[in-house]
């Protein structure tokens, strides 16, 4: 039998940790899940009591490729609400999480050998994705002189570029692009015909400085975003993109013959989520706490070099001193205090051997006994 090469993409090292963690905990050991970007609360209660009441009386079909006119609506209002940003419902698209929006954008928005430019370090599954859609992934090496985020100087510096795939507030490093500099990319794009991807699922999990939607910059910019991480609905699988208007037709043909329409319930509990603030607001405050624990533990690991965490609810951490093997690094770690947490390789594969990403989305405890485990094993 022979397999397409499509399919032989690199692993998402965080998910192969995941399982790692949960066999163990289901051997009997005590785990401290610091790996996933999983929050640790179920649903808003407004969303899940819509979904009860969907579930007794709506039949729960198929809806249009696109979702159902009243989430695509609400997106709408939450743009004119938050941002002060007008856009269409017409531009909107339900789907199912981020994920399915990356691989409608991706097919709609670049043919194969398309060159599409993303940061190192970054989310792996914008590299392996576009890897398996036959585009070439152009990786930008960013660090603290570019607050982690690229610049129009830096893709001018990498070529004739198709797209760019930015992420604010940033998974792994948090650090997110503020308005000067969102602006500043979408005018280098739009004057250079360049497609600006913006993935937006952190939003709402800022600490210091608001994030800013590239919808207010240009209408060319696709916008991806999700109820995964604010909303605190990972397995809900719903999500949703703001297309240019040229893309809205192409992607909804692709949407219908790639996914048919997002989950009808989720569609359902997430248009009631946005009812939900003052809960989800809560979830943040906690977030805030559980990064300054980690922050203040660094010390004790002697690490003094991280990406700057303004939002999201992760650390990116130099652990040079420690390893230059991060996977063998998060292995030990995990088999000697059961602590989980991801190696930098999964989000960049050249200088990614020596930093790991420590997520905070747990509770306070989880947090703190980790860390405590963490400079236990750091003093070995």
């Amino acid at each position: 039998m022979r397999l397409s090469r499509r399919g032989d993409i690199p692993p998402f090292v965080v998910m192969e940790m995941s399982k790692a963690a949960f066999e163990m905990e289901r051997a009997g050991r005590r785990v401290f899940h610091m790996e996933v970007g999983q929050p640790s609360t179920r649903a808003p209660a407004l969303a899940r009591a819509a979904a009860a009441r969907a579930l007794e009386e709506d039949l729960l079909a198929y809806t249009d490729a696109n979702g159902v006119p009243g989430l695509r609506n609400r997106i709408s209002r939450f743009y004119a609400d938050r941002y002060g940003v007008s856009v269409p419902a017409e531009r909107i698209i339900a789907t199912t999480g981020s994920s399915a929006a990356f691989v409608l954008t991706f097919l709609a928005a670049f043919d194969a050998g398309a060159r599409v430019a993303i940061a190192a370090p970054a989310y792996p599954c914008y590299r392996n994705v576009l890897g398996a859609v036959d585009v070439e992934v152009v990786p930008i090496p960013v660090g603290p002189d570019t607050h982690y985020q690229v610049t129009p100087q830096l893709l001018e510096a990498a070529g004739p570029l198709a797209g760019v795939m930015v992420a604010s507030p940033s998974n792994p490093t948090g650090s997110i692009i503020d308005h000067a500099a969102m602006k500043a990319l979408a005018d280098y794009c739009s004057a250079a015909g360049i497609t600006l991807i913006s993935d937006e699922i952190y939003h709402g999990l800022e600490y210091a400085t608001p994030a800013v939607t590239a919808a207010a910059y240009d209408e060319n910019a696709i916008v991806i975003n999700s109820f995964s991480k604010y909303f605190s609905m990972t397995g809900w699988r719903i999500g949703w993109m703001i297309a240019p208007p040229a893309f809205v037709r192409p992607i909804e043909k692709l949407a219908q013959n790639l996914f048919i329409s997002p989950p009808t319930i989720s569609q359902i509990a997430a248009t009631a989520a946005f009812d939900a603030s003052e809960e989800l607001d809560g979830h943040v405050a906690r977030y805030r706490q559980n990064r300054d624990v980690v922050i203040a533990g660094l010390p004790a690991l002697g690490v003094t070099s991280f990406a700057p965490p303004d939002g999201a609810f992760y650390v990116y951490a130099d652990v040079s001193h420690l390893t230059d093997d991060s996977v063998r690094f998060c292995r030990d770690l995990l088999d000697a205090t059961g602590v989980a947490v991801t190696p930098g390789v999964d989000f960049d594969r050249e200088r990614g051997r020596s930093t790991i990403r420590i997520s905070y989305a747990r509770n306070l405890a989880t947090v703190t006994e980790a860390m405590q485990r963490m400079a236990e094993f750091a003093r070995r």
